[in-house]
């Protein structure tokens, strides 16, 4: 009887694992298929004999390729405004800017955030970057990291999204398990979703997000480098999202930056450089005048142009919600 028994048992498990094989080979199957299917997965016929090219003919056939970015881009403008239009109420109210991203997209994500302080003076949390694995994936590829939507899903919440907040999505394939939990579990949390692809926007389900920002760069110079084309065309998106954000915001005169941080000596000589050239005081003038706004470029202007003190500048500012021309006006 125990004979009997222990037979069977083993028939199970080999059954289970048999089950278990069969499982994995259908899950990669499935997942190759699913790839193979992406733009930016197909071979590139521009570039087939690449490796028989001069460095010369590399270089430019690499050229050529950039060159149809900008344009892919173009074609996304809508949609890139009516992401700007969700980001600059989000940050009116309080809320903030998450993006969710793994490798390129994880880092240019991380990047784009990591500038907007010393850039605009904005402050650190508002616009923030993750990427899948962690820190550590900053600098060395942390493999696996992204195959699970649970991660995304458990930053997110670790996140406190709440509805005040925009958790944009990127990933060059649109299918990204990482990057998919994250943007599911912030539209559960009720925060408003977009998303990012280099893939073409037939192939999204628009319903998943409130709005995908989806230029078509092709396929890429080196089957499957989506850290070229499509890198590219997402840091043009980036760029995008964040400076029309912040000028809508107020952080910007003209067309310079009016909220920097003098972080460092060349954001030190900037800012002195922004005064003098907006109002027209020499380089001894401009820098007193910073000294005496506390080291903030918008303050000093409004007390220079509107030739108030210290107080009334920030009140100024406070009412015009930032703006130096409305501060000066009134």
């Amino acid at each position: 009887m125990l004979i009997i028994s222990l037979k069977f048992y083993n028939l199970q498990h080999h059954f289970l694992r048999f089950k278990i094989i069969m499982n994995k080979l259908t899950d990669s199957k499935s997942l190759f298929e699913e790839i193979t299917k992406l733009t930016t997965e197909q071979r590139n016929s521009r570039s087939v004999k690449i490796d028989l090219s001069s460095t010369s003919e590399i270089l430019k056939i690499i050229n050529e390729e950039d060159k149809l970015v900008p344009y892919a881009v173009e074609q996304e403008l809508p949609y890139i405004e009516q992401a700007v239009e969700i980001i600059v109420k989000a940050l009116k109210s309080g809320g903030r800017l998450l993006y969710f991203g793994a490798g390129t997209s994880g880092r240019l994500g991380v990047v784009d955030a990591s500038e907007c302080p010393p850039t605009f003076g904005t402050p650190y949390g508002m616009i923030e970057g993750f990427i899948a694995g962690g820190k550590a994936a900053m600098f060395r590829a942390q493999e696996g990291a992204e195959d699970k939507e649970e991660n995304g899903a458990k930053e997110v919440a670790a996140a406190k999204v709440n509805p005040k907040d925009v958790v944009c999505g990127i990933a060059a394939s649109r299918r990204t398990p990482y990057v998919v939990g994250a943007v599911k579990k912030a539209k559960q949390l009720g925060a408003k979703t977009l998303y990012i692809t280099t893939n073409p926007r037939k192939d999204f389900d628009i319903a998943e997000v409130d709005v995908a920002i989806c230029p078509d760069v092709g396929p890429e110079v080196v089957m499957g480098s989506t850290r070229m084309k499509s890198g590219t065309a997402q840091k043009l998106v980036l760029n995008m999202l964040t400076t029309a954000s912040m000028i809508r915001l107020g952080k910007v005169y003209e067309n310079m930056m009016i909220d920097l941080q003098m972080t460092n000596k060349k954001l030190v000589e900037r800012s002195k450089k922004i005064v003098m050239t907006i109002t027209g005081l020499n380089y001894d003038e401009a820098a007193a005048a910073l000294e005496n706004a506390k080291g903030h470029v918008k303050t000093a202007l409004v007390m220079i142009l509107a030739k108030v003190d210290l107080k009334e500048a920030k009140e100024k500012l406070k009412k015009a919600e930032g703006f130096v021309r409305r501060a000066i006006e009134t």
